[in-house]
């Protein structure tokens, strides 16, 4: 975490005591101790750990996703749990926005072949964002920065989020996920890992768009089947894809389906990838902190 994090929960009245270093055995063994914690993206608070917590009182998620705890055991232990999605939601709409233009621009494909000494006009000839239908899944805090952002290209923007009613604006159309499938050219996923979305992704579910669309995914990895996104582009019914987040993004654990798999995505020119990164930014690096510790003294005051 940025360093700040320690200033920050001194200054609140907290003691703090980072060690990012800790193994799960050495988790389980000092966790007793603590009535807070905060955690990045690879701790898994599961209920063996929640059992050795029993002074635990809060885990903050220093990013947007809840996956990794188990958040009904932590519930009925009367753990207060939160993350700091508004940290890095306008990291990763600017981020979701650079990969649309870089695959409708083909500046992945420009900038290699210039590098060359290869000069390629037509063959580098892109597409334009105006006048396209953009579906937004999932319209929390991601969501709608990603909408703020489509204000001047242009678009149509239609979201769906099956937690949420009412919130359509002068801008953004609230539809049904069959309108939206129906219409958009560019679909964008922001919604959490759980079982509902697992795998949601796959092929039933591109066979469910009636247009050939653009697929951009930087939220979870495992929402979406690589291999389905793979089929889907080779058959065109996709026309491109932007992926920040992959199903097994620990690459020395690829099984020998998933190697091949990841290895004809990789050959593809309009697949833009990135190392899980849309959110990681210098600045959401300082504010996600800055979101943890408003939400922990708020939590606070609350109680008092």
């Amino acid at each position: 975490m940025h360093l700040s994090i320690i200033p920050m929960l001194e200054k609140e009245g907290f003691t703090p005591d980072y060690q990012p270093q800790i193994s799960r055995q050495e988790l389980l063994n000092v966790i007793g101790n603590y009535q807070g914690l905060f955690i990045r993206s690879k701790t898994k608070i599961d209920v063996e750990v929640l059992n050795n917590a029993k002074q635990l009182a809060f885990i903050g998620r220093a990013g947007a996703g809840l996956d990794l705890i188990d958040i009904e055991a932590a519930r009925e232990r009367n753990i207060h749990v939160f993350a700091a999605n508004e940290g890095n939601r306008d990291a990763v709409a600017e981020h979701v926005i650079g990969m649309i233009l870089c695959l409708f621009n083909k500046i992945n494909t420009a900038d290699r072949e210039v590098r060359q000494r290869i000069w390629l006009r037509e063959a580098n000839r892109g597409i334009e964002l105006k006048g396209m239908t953009v579906g937004i899944i999932g319209f929390g805090n991601m969501g709608q920065a990603l909408s703020e952002r489509l204000r001047g290209f242009g678009v149509q923007v239609l979201a769906y989020d099956k937690y949420k009613q009412g919130f359509g604006n002068d801008f953004v159309q609230e539809v049904s996920l069959e309108e939206l499938l129906e219409k958009a050219d560019v679909i964008s996923f922001h919604v959490p890992l759980s079982a509902e979305t697992r795998m949601w992704v796959n092929d039933a579910f591109l066979n469910q768009c009636k247009k050939e669309i653009f697929l951009i995914n930087s939220s979870r990895g495992e929402i979406a089947s690589v291999k389905s996104i793979l089929t889907g582009l080779q058959t065109g019914k996709l026309r491109g894809a932007c992926l920040d987040v992959l199903e097994n993004e620990k690459m020395a654990t690829l099984t020998p389906e998933q190697e091949a798999t990841y290895e004809a995505l990789f050959q593809l020119n309009n697949v833009i990838l990135s190392p899980h990164v849309a959110g990681w930014t210098v600045e959401s690096y300082l504010k996600i902190n800055e979101v943890l510790i408003e939400k922990l003294v708020a939590q606070y005051a609350t109680q008092a």
